[in-house]
C-alpha cells in the first residue's frame, strides 16, 4: 500500500491498483447524520432513512500513515483514516473525531468495464456492477421481485415479498475484477453501491473499525486469501458420499418411506426429520413445534430407530433455531436462568413468530450460549443420537430487544448469525464430533465461515422463477463460495408454496440433477407438504432421483478431492467459470453454471419445458459432454439435448478423472 500525497489531497495504491482518490472537489469521504426508521415483521424488515446531513470532507492533511479529514481549511479534523500495511495486504482503520457522526460514505476508485462479485449470498445477480446493495440479514422475500403477482401478494398479505438484494447471508466484502478484494469490518447496517462508472460507495450506518484490502496475482489466490482471514470449514462427514440426505416430516411414517425409497434403488446417506420436536399447524402451513427434545409421541422408540438406521449405514439429522415457544418445556428453565433477551422493562421479550410467541435466547451472555450448546444441542440432540441439523433463523433478532453485552440490538442484528454459527460449532465440538456432525445454516455474516460447516440456501419458491427459483442456487453457491464458503446445497424441489404455487414432476427432476452435482443432496416436503408433489409420490420422479443418488456417489472420489482442497486452500467445490478461466472475460457474468471443481462444468437446466440447453464453454480448453461423447472446443456457445435424466454436464478433456466422467453415461 502506497499513500501519495498530492498538493489536493492524496491517491492510495495497493500493489500498483488505485483505491482511493482524493482531491479537494472530488472528495472520497462524506460524513453526516442519518435517522433510520426500521420496523420487522417476522423476519422481513421496512427500513428507510432520512438524511440529516452529509457533508463532504474536502480537506486533508497526511502525515505519515495518519490522513485527517476536514470540512475545510483550518476547521478541526472530523474523520482520521490510518492506513497501514504490508505487501498486497493493507488496512484502513477509521477515528472518529466528531460523536455526532453516525453516517460515513467512502467512495473507492473504479473502472468502466470492471466487475464485482461477492456481497455474502447474493441469490439474483452474480454480478454486482450497476446495482446497490443494502448490507442487512433478513428472510430474502417470496418472489423477490417486485414486477411478479407472487411478490405482490408476499407484499399485501405479509410484508414478505422481498428484492433482488434480500438475503439470509450478506456480507460486506467484494472482489473485483482488478484481482483484489474489500472487506468492511462493521456489523452496522451498510450498502455497498455499485452504479457509478468511476467510483464504488461504501455506506455505513455507524464509524467503521476499519476497511481491509487483499490484492493478488489471480483470483484464485484470492480466494485463498479471504478463506484464510474469514476461517475455514472442516472437511465433510464421511457418511456423507454414500447418498442423499431424504427430508420427511411423517411421524413414525418417515421410516416406512424411507425404506420405499430405498427399495426403489435410491443411495441415501441420511434421514432428516425436521419434524422429530412435533409439529403446530399455522395457516402457513405445518410448522414445528420449537421445544428442543424428541416428541415420542410423534417418534416412538426413536433412539432404538437411530440405532437401527446407523447400523444399515444411514444417520438421522433433526432441526433446532435459537429460539424457545412459549409454550414447551425448556423456555422456563431459560426463563428463570435469565437466558433471554429482554424488553425495555427487563422482562423476557417475546417474538410472534406466526400465530405463537417465542422468547429469544441472549447469545452475548456466555452463561446463555453455553447452557443452549450443552443442554440442547448436547444433550437433547448429540447425546441422543443425531448426527446432524438444520441450524435455522439466525437472521431473525429483533431491533428492539436489550442485550446482557449491552451493545444495540441493531449493530448486532447483522453479528446473530455468526454467533449462533458458534452456538453450534462449540456443541459440536464439545463431543468431539467436528467434521463427524453436519449442521446446515442459511443466515450468515463476517465470521461465519469459521464456524458452519455447510451453507443452505434458503427457502426458495417451488418453481423455475428468476428470481426466487432454481436458478438462484446457483447464483447464492458462486458468491458465498468466493468468501470462503466451500460448500453450498439446496431444498431439491424448492420449499415456500403460497397463493397455488405446487412444485411439478420436471421441477422436482431438474433439481435434483443439479443437486447431483454440488457437495451435498438433500430432499425438503416443503412448508406445505400435502398440497405439493413429493419424491416418493410418483414412479417416474422417484426413480429419477434414486439414478441421481447414484450418479452422486458415483462422484463421491472427485468429491473428495474438492473437499481436500477446501481444506487446505478454502477453495469452494462450485466454482464461478472465472476462477480458472480468468482470460477468457466471457465468463466473467456468468451464473446459470459454474464449474464443479476445476474439471466439471455443470449448467442445469433451469426453465421449464427445455428439452435442449445452451451453454458457453470456455476457451482454453476442449469439453466433452459424456451423455453424448461428442467433443467440443472451448470458447464458443453450444447447443445439446438435455433430455430428463441428462443434465448438460461437460468435462474438461485430458482430465486426470476423464474415466470416472465418462462413466457418468452408463449409470
Amino acid at each position: 500500500m502506497h499513500l501519495h500525497p498530492v498538493p489536493n489531497g492524496f491517491d492510495l495504491i495497493l500493489d500498483n491498483r488505485p483505491i482511493l482518490r482524493h482531491r479537494h472537489d472530488a472528495p472520497c469521504l462524506f460524513v453526516g447524520r442519518g435517522e433510520e426508521r426500521m420496523d420487522m415483521y417476522r423476519g422481513n424488515f421496512d427500513i428507510e432513512d432520512y438524511v440529516v446531513e452529509r457533508t463532504p470532507l474536502r480537506h486533508t492533511a497526511v502525515s505519515g500513515q495518519d490522513i485527517a479529514f476536514s470540512s475545510s481549511a483550518g476547521e478541526p479534523a472530523r474523520l482520521i483514516l490510518t492506513v497501514t500495511g504490508q505487501g498486497a495486504d493493507a488496512v484502513i482503520a477509521f477515528s472518529s473525531q466528531d460523536s455526532s457522526i453516525n453516517r460515513v460514505w467512502l467512495r473507492v476508485a473504479a473502472e468502466a468495464d470492471e466487475h464485482i462479485w461477492g456481497g455474502g449470498e447474493q441469490m439474483s445477480y452474480f454480478d454486482l456492477r450497476r446495482r446497490r446493495f443494502p448490507i442487512w440479514t433478513s428472510e430474502p422475500g417470496v418472489g423477490r421481485d417486485k414486477s411478479t403477482e407472487i411478490t405482490f401478494k408476499a407484499d399485501v398479505t405479509g410484508k414478505s415479498g422481498g428484492d433482488y438484494w434480500n438475503t439470509n447471508y450478506p456480507q460486506p466484502t467484494y472482489l473485483s475484477s482488478r484481482r483484489y478484494a474489500l472487506h468492511v469490518e462493521t456489523t452496522a447496517y451498510s450498502v455497498l453501491d455499485f452504479r457509478r462508472e468511476s467510483f464504488h460507495e461504501i455506506e455505513t450506518w455507524a464509524v467503521p473499525d476499519r476497511i481491509e484490502l487483499t490484492a493478488r496475482p489471480t483470483f484464485i489466490d484470492l480466494v485463498e486469501a479471504l478463506s484464510a482471514r474469514f476461517g475455514r470449514q472442516p472437511p465433510l462427514p464421511e457418511w456423507v458420499y454414500d447418498g442423499a440426505i431424504v427430508g420427511l416430516k411423517d411421524g413414525a411414517r418417515s421410516f416406512e418411506r424411507l425404506d420405499a425409497i430405498v427399495r426403489a434403488g435410491a443411495k441415501v446417506s441420511g434421514l432428516w426429520c425436521e419434524d422429530w420436536v412435533g409439529l403446530r399447524h399455522t395457516s402457513f402451513g405445518a410448522r414445528l413445534f420449537w421445544d428442543w427434545r424428541a416428541n415420542e409421541e410423534r417418534y416412538p422408540d426413536l433412539p432404538q430407530r437411530i440405532a437401527q438406521l446407523r447400523e444399515r449405514g444411514i444417520r438421522f439429522l433433526g432441526y433446532v433455531n435459537p429460539y424457545l415457544a412459549v409454550d414447551g418445556s425448556l423456555f422456563p428453565e431459560a426463563e428463570a436462568a435469565g437466558y433471554f433477551a429482554t424488553d425495555g422493562g427487563g422482562k423476557t421479550a417475546l417474538v410472534d413468530f406466526g400465530e405463537f410467541d417465542c422468547g429469544v435466547i441472549d447469545f452475548t451472555n456466555p452463561d446463555a450460549a453455553a447452557w443452549f450448546a450443552d443442554r440442547v444441542i448436547g444433550r437433547n440432540m448429540l447425546d441422543y443420537g443425531l448426527s446432524g441439523w438444520m441450524a435455522d433463523f439466525g437472521e431473525y433478532l429483533p431491533i428492539d430487544v436489550k442485550l446482557a453485552n449491552g451493545v444495540d440490538a441493531c449493530l448486532m442484528h447483522n453479528a446473530w448469525p455468526t454467533l449462533w454459527a458458534e452456538v453450534n460449532a462449540r456443541a459440536v465440538a464439545s463431543r468431539g464430533q467436528t467434521g463427524e456432525a453436519l449442521f446446515f445454516m442459511r443466515a450468515g455474516y463476517t465470521g461465519v465461515q469459521k464456524y458452519c460447516p455447510l451453507l443452505w440456501g434458503g427457502d426458495q419458491s417451488v418453481d423455475f422463477s428468476r428470481h426466487d427459483g432454481l436458478v438462484t442456487v446457483i447464483s447464492g453457491a458462486l458468491s458465498s463460495g468466493l468468501l470462503g464458503n466451500a460448500y453450498h446445497h439446496s431444498d431439491i424441489g424448492g420449499y415456500t408454496s403460497l397463493f397455488g404455487n405446487v412444485r411439478t414432476a420436471e421441477l422436482c427432476m431438474r433439481w435434483a440433477e443439479m443437486a447431483a452435482f454440488t457437495p451435498v443432496m438433500r430432499t425438503h416436503e416443503g412448508n406445505r407438504p400435502r398440497d405439493n408433489l413429493q419424491i416418493d409420490q410418483d414412479e417416474e420422479v422417484l426413480a429419477h432421483f434414486a439414478r441421481m443418488t447414484r450418479i452422486y456417489v458415483h462422484l463421491a472420489p472427485y468429491l473428495k478431492s474438492l473437499v481436500a482442497e477446501a481444506s487446505a486452500r478454502g477453495v469452494p467445490a462450485q466454482r464461478p467459470l472465472f476462477l480458472h478461466f480468468e482470460d477468457d472475460p466471457r465468463t466473467y457474468t456468468i451464473q446459470d453454471a459454474y464449474l464443479y471443481g476445476p474439471d466439471l462444468l455443470v449448467a442445469p437446466v433451469s426453465q421449464a419445458g427445455a428439452s435442449q440447453w445452451s451453454v458457453y464453454l470456455p476457451g482454453g480448453a476442449d469439453w466433452v459432454h459424456p451423455w453424448s461423447g461428442r467433443r467440443f472446443t472451448g470458447g464458443q456457445d453450444v447447443t445439446v439435448d438435455a433430455p430428463l435424466g441428462q443434465p448438460p454436464v461437460f468435462y474438461r478433456a485430458g482430465s486426470s478423472c476423464s474415466d470416472l466422467f465418462s462413466a457418468l453415461s452408463g449409470l
